[in-house]
């Protein structure tokens, strides 16, 4: 129970990853609070402990200022923000304006900036931390996703300059996830035949599933992750197996 009586936020928290992190939040004895949008389907618990989920739009500044003046304001304490929230849909440059796309990285770039704002004070009179979520598409070509891949460059890099501007007092890491097994994985990657086609290019042999994103997560916010500051921590099950190795592969066979 490493975060017992700790307090986490985790944006996008309803589903999906951000499920998977805020169950391992709980796992690990923190109270948590999960944000987004539109209601959860079903309760994120675990354990028989189960996260708060208030609802927030996160472009909307004043909004999230209040957000987290509340849950500090209710919990005593805010130790632990997760800037989970975003995504894209698939969508090549020529096919949208850029308005369009600026959207997406209003979401991916901006809104974790605009919630690690908000967050700042409570989290420095806790000594807390911060952990973005970004992406294996923000160090490779993105097409389809190229707006969403740029955000999340940036966002390694704002989390960076986060750490030496706010350190010693709030810690900033960025998470970086590969290809994740989520309740939506078919939209990405089509049926099971998809979805082990795409293992296979993975070392690991397989995708991610959301749980272990969420271990990493707990990991960077907690005490022993504490002089990990300014880093990017890969879980990628190895990233993607260079094609040239499958080229000279069946060139031997022939």
């Amino acid at each position: 129970m490493e975060l017992k009586g700790r307090v986490a936020v985790v944006t996008g928290g309803t589903r999906g990853v951000g499920a998977g992190i805020a169950r391992a939040f709980l796992a690990a004895g923190a109270r948590v609070v999960v944000c987004a949008r539109r209601p959860p389907d079903a309760a994120v618990e675990e354990g028989g402990n189960e996260a708060e989920f208030r609802p927030l739009d996160l472009r909307d500044g004043p909004a999230v200022h209040a957000f987290f003046a509340q849950v500090a304001a209710a919990y005593g304490r805010l130790d632990v923000l997760v800037n989970n929230a975003g995504g894209t849909p698939y969508r090549l440059l020529d096919e949208g304006e850029a308005a369009r796309h600026a959207r997406v990285v209003e979401l991916n770039l901006t809104a974790p900036l605009t919630a690690s704002l908000a967050a700042y004070e409570h989290l420095r009179a806790s000594g807390g931390s911060v952990v973005m979520i970004g992406s294996v598409s923000g160090t490779r070509p993105s097409p389809g996703t190229a707006a969403y891949g740029a955000a999340k460059a940036g966002l390694e890099n704002l989390a960076r300059s986060m750490a030496v501007e706010w350190a010693p007092c709030v810690r900033v890491n960025t998470l970086v996830p590969g290809m994740v097994r989520t309740e939506l994985a078919h939209l990405h990657y089509g049926d099971e035949t998809g979805v082990a086609a795409v293992a296979r290019t993975v070392p690991a042999g397989r995708l991610a599933e959301p749980r272990e994103i969420g271990d990493a997560a707990v990991f960077l916010a907690s005490a022993r992750a504490a002089y990990v500051n300014g880093a990017s921590l890969l879980v990628h099950g190895g990233g993607e197996r260079p094609a040239f190795l499958d080229a000279a592969t069946a060139n031997r066979e022939k």
